[in-house]
């Protein structure tokens, strides 16, 4: 008889009896419920681990991400995220249904099925009320979150449950970089935050993940988890876009001496020689690099 690893829970929707649809038949459950997606509608919205906000923010939505609803309690609802699986409590308040086009004044319900035309590429942009750079400022909306977009004004692009944006802040979906460690870079200086992945604040994955998404790369969240990715390397062929790994920690290459991450120690993002962060982060008590990793 084989023997089944233990799910990983962060990326599976199973608590307290109650798994979705997608579970059935592969783990035991009292009920298995069809998910409901909804979509983020604010420029960024926590992911927790219990249904309330000051419960641990695991994990970040951004605007116009879906999330798959399973169940509600109180004012959150739990579900997963597609886009990189992950499992966690989202307030009700920040999810708009997938159905519903808000008009691009932030305002009303339209018809449509909610599909994203574009993606931000810019670190980050903000939404103008109008068709004007002078009018109010909304956000602002980070790289990566995804938006449809329905109308042209000269530079601006009218933008749906949003605003006014800069069309050139804004690539069309399918269209990606190539250099996710340059990507990685731009988001310099930005202050580290626990299950961040927002131009305001992210961590050493959400960084990592940010680069990769923007490189059209499916990205899982956590460390650990993207220490799958790609194939082994000796340290002697670190170099750009490689992916250092310590326990708990990922950086990225940006030649062979050099590395970008969001780290606890400068609370930032922040390039420093591979060395240095070696031996700092072992006097720490972490230990040295697991692992290096090259991604296809």
């Amino acid at each position: 008889m084989g023997v089944f690893a233990e799910r990983d829970g962060r990326v599976t929707p199973l608590r307290d009896g109650v798994a979705g649809r997608s579970l059935e038949g592969i783990v035991r459950a009292e009920v298995y419920l069809d998910p409901k997606t909804m979509v983020c509608a604010l420029p960024a919205a926590g992911l927790h681990k219990a249904p309330d906000a000051a419960s641990e923010q695991i994990n970040q939505l951004l605007f116009g991400e879906p999330f798959e609803v399973i169940e509600e309690e109180g004012a959150y609802l739990w579900g997963q995220a597609p886009r990189d699986g992950y499992v966690g409590f989202v307030a009700a308040s920040g999810l708009r249904p997938l159905a519903a086009t808000p008009t691009g004044d932030g305002e009303g319900d339209g018809e449509g099925d909610g599909r994203p035309t574009h993606r931000i590429s810019a670190i980050r942009t903000y939404a103008f009320a109008g068709p004007s750079i002078k009018s109010q400022a909304r956000g602002p909306y980070s790289m990566n979150a995804l938006v449809t977009v329905e109308d042209l004004d000269g530079r601006l692009a009218k933008v749906a449950g949003a605003g006014w944006m800069t069309a050139d802040h804004l690539t069309p979906i399918g269209v990606f970089e190539t250099d996710w460690a340059g990507v990685a870079e731009r988001f310099l200086g930005a202050p580290y935050l626990w299950g961040g992945r927002e131009s305001l604040g992210l961590d050493c994955s959400g960084l990592v993940q940010a680069g990769l998404f923007a490189c059209g790369i499916a990205c899982p969240r956590d460390a650990d988890q993207q220490a799958a990715l790609g194939h082994e390397i000796s340290p002697g062929d670190f170099g750009r876009g490689d992916l250092v790994f310590w326990n708990g920690h990922v950086a990225i290459g940006l030649d062979a001496s050099r590395i970008v991450h969001a780290n606890g120690f400068h609370m930032a993002v922040a390039i420093e020689p591979l060395e240095g962060a070696i031996a700092r982060i072992d006097a720490a008590g972490v230990g040295m690099p697991t692992a290096y990793r090259r991604i296809a």
